[in-house]
């Protein structure tokens, strides 16, 4: 082992370790991932955002499952709702080595009206409907975690946070710009990390004393001391005027009567020693697809080959990528760009891009400055700029796409910044490539 890693391994370990690990085994993840993610699109109109590929080879939910298994958190529920089919069987194919002989384990959770009959009213109800697990596995912890967003986060060291501060509650918080802040939940803090006030995606965000161009946003990762949730699900559940979300209700209720805190992601952050925290919420197309040209750089601020931290995923049987022709005309080329397993480059140019796995690219084509996902085919002479492919797509030949942005509104969908989306339906191929 190099010397530089055992250094980024000390570095990760502190006097707390055994404490923490015995806090993971008696904790429990429950993950909410019935989300669509409207803002999205046409992107997920047949997935829930969970589902949705990125970085090459992933989907966004691998982030938070593997936060959860390289943390030592092993039982974790994933609940699902919208349009759950492919996030089901991605789980089933990628998730399924958890191994239930030690106690270690994923269900999925589909929403299924255990308790009345209606479907998931919001992020709390989500929890409430899913309790009979919960209290199956008899944790002394519950995380509940967003199952959309992407980050590197070691749950260990907010479950001791939690403990040190004899919390009822924690919220994973990070620092965002106060433009921005009005999608969130925006906090205040006092000097000992006690939250004060919490507004749901407040119309003026409040800034940061002394900061006044940022906010503190919560990041939709909670850590209950598991009583305590137990008792707050079954009071909210019973008023009439709750809309049964933990931003809008549970929180600013536990906020006024109740031990809440916040722990700056920063303290938890689980990338290298002295790297910048990564946290992205990749909700709308534009944040999305700039997501994904930032890992096709230099020095990416998502570290995808940490090998302390890995991302798990479902591990797809393909081939290797492949370049070929070398012809004055006609050469197979990719810069500054990110290949899965199974693409071939046959004699076309693809820059700055990221091809997820089995995308074929054909002769005297040209991709710049996009995503295509599993399963694209780019035609002959094709043009592609700045541009994300759904699953599936097949481009006809000689198709200019993000070159003329009037006709690419007439066909596909195009966002403030100027990314085209282009989907199966789109092209008049169908929806049955989508998943």
């Amino acid at each position: 082992m190099s010397e530089a890693r055992e250094e980024r391994r000390a570095a990760r370990k502190d006097d707390g370790l055994r404490f923490v690990s015995e806090l993971t085994r008696d904790a429990y993840a429950l993950v909410l991932a019935g989300g669509r993610g409207s803002r999205l699109h046409e992107l997920t109109d047949w997935r829930a955002k969970p589902a949705v590929p990125f970085g090459g080879k992933f989907r966004i939910i691998d982030f938070t499952l593997s936060n959860c298994v390289n943390s030592g958190v092993r039982r974790i529920g994933v609940a699902t709702q919208y349009k759950a089919q492919s996030l089901i069987r991605h789980i089933q194919r990628g998730w399924s080595f958890l191994d239930g002989r030690f106690g270690d384990f994923i269900d999925v959770m589909p929403a299924q009206q255990q308790i009345q009959e209606n479907w998931y009213q919001g992020t709390a109800d989500a929890v409430y409907q899913n309790l009979d697990a919960i209290l199956d596995a008899q944790p002394g912890y519950v995380l509940v975690l967003s199952g959309d967003h992407v980050y590197k986060m070691n749950y260990e060291k907010l479950l001791a946070f939690h403990v040190r501060k004899e919390a009822d509650l924690t919220v994973a918080c990070v620092e965002a710009p106060l433009e921005q802040a009005s999608a969130f939940g925006v906090m205040g803090v006092d000097a000992e990390g006690r939250v004060e006030d919490f507004v749901e995606k407040p119309a003026q965000p409040k800034a940061i004393p002394g900061r006044p161009d940022t906010a503190l946003v919560n990041m939709g990762v909670y850590v209950f001391s598991a009583e305590f949730l137990y008792r707050e699900l079954s009071r909210d559940a019973a008023d009439p005027d709750s809309r049964h979300d933990f931003g809008h209700d549970l929180i600013p209720h536990a906020v006024r009567h109740h031990r809440v805190f916040a722990q700056s992601f920063s303290e938890s952050y689980a990338g290298a020693p002295g790297s910048q925290p990564y946290w992205r919420d990749v909700g709308t197309i534009d944040a999305y697809w700039s997501a994904n040209m930032e890992l096709a750089g230099v020095t990416p601020e998502l570290n995808l080959y940490d090998e302390d931290w890995p991302i798990w995923t479902h591990q797809e049987q393909t081939p290797p990528a492949k370049l070929v022709f070398d012809d004055d005309d006609r050469r197979g080329v990719a810069i500054d760009s990110m290949l899965a397993g199974g693409t071939i480059i046959s004699g076309a140019t693809v820059r700055r891009s990221v091809l997820f796995a089995r995308v074929r690219v054909h002769s005297y084509a040209s991709v710049e400055d996009s995503v295509l996902l599993p399963d694209v085919e780019i035609g002959r002479s094709c043009v592609i700029r700045r541009a994300v492919i759904d699953r599936g797509c097949r481009i006809p030949e000689g198709t200019r796409i993000g070159v003329d942005a009037a006709q690419d509104r007439r066909r596909f969908r195009v966002s403030g910044q100027g990314v085209v989306l282009v989907t199966p339906d789109m092209l008049g191929q169908g929806i049955h490539r989508v998943r």
